[in-house]
């Protein structure tokens, strides 16, 4: 005799998927738009009931995967699902980056680095050159973004207020001649530096981007202007090709991004 089954009981991963339709909803235009959305709306939204929606808003909030503002009691997303994103994107980053930088630094004959920034500063997470298989000197090291032609391509989504904030008030460089030079790198699409972050140093960076379209990293090459400085024009527009493939490998469909 054939077991008796019950079809009212959900089946199994059921919450997870109603969970993952709450975060979908949340990272919609509309709540990126609106910085958070409120329960009835969520619910709306998902086809739930708001008593449910709440219990399941108020057990992700106490994982960091959504936060409510205490203000508007509106949720969105959590620091703990950005903290995992960011860990993820940056590991698939490199995976994926490091294979072209391979053929860059072959076509090149010189280093490649791959840079993101963090606060004021240009990270290096990977170098690979062009006569061996790696080279560790930069990795890790961080250098003022203002000097340096990746922190120009890195900051091309910054707005002059948010330059303002990060630099206007070190008094190193003025934040009109920064922008300028943004400016500059994203009519060219990259940007190139000679002696600025040292002396006999050039350099050329282009702007990788994400699914959204957004800067997440810059491809580099910096060599000594004794044997780079006269290539510096070919270099960048290599490296802007090399840049432009793997924001295509992270998802980026050049055409179908809006210009904000």
């Amino acid at each position: 005799m054939a077991p008796v089954t019950d079809d009212s009981t959900p089946p199994r991963g059921h919450g997870l998927r109603r969970d993952i339709d709450l975060l979908e909803a949340l990272a919609s235009d509309e709540a990126q738009h609106a910085g958070g959305l409120g329960v009835v709306r969520l619910a709306q939204l998902v086809g739930r009931e708001k008593t449910q929606v709440s219990r399941a808003l108020k057990a992700l909030s106490v994982e960091g995967i959504v936060e409510r503002d205490p203000d508007t009691l509106e949720y969105r997303l959590g620091w703990r699902l950005f903290s995992l994103v960011a860990r993820t994107s940056q590991s698939r980053l490199v995976r994926v980056a490091e294979p072209v930088m391979h053929a860059l630094s072959a076509d090149v004959e010189e280093t490649s680095h791959l840079c993101v920034l963090s606060d004021r500063d240009v990270l290096t997470l990977l170098s690979v050159s062009g006569h061996s298989f790696r080279v560790h000197g930069w990795e890790g090291r961080g250098v003022p973004a203002w000097q340096t032609s990746a922190g120009r391509v890195l900051l091309a989504d910054a707005t002059p207020d948010e330059l303002y904030v990060r630099f206007g008030t070190t008094g190193e460089m003025p934040v009109q001649e920064l922008w300028a030079l943004i400016q500059e790198a994203k009519r060219l699409g990259y940007a190139r530096v000679s002696e600025e972050f040292e002396a006999g140093l050039v350099g050329v960076s282009a702007p990788v981007r994400d699914f959204r379209g957004r800067v997440v990293a810059a491809l580099n090459i910096s060599a000594p202007k004794s044997r780079l400085g006269d290539r510096l024009e070919v270099a960048g527009r290599t490296t802007a090709r090399a840049a432009l493939r793997v924001s295509t490998l992270l998802g980026w469909e050049p055409r179908r991004t809006r210009t904000p």
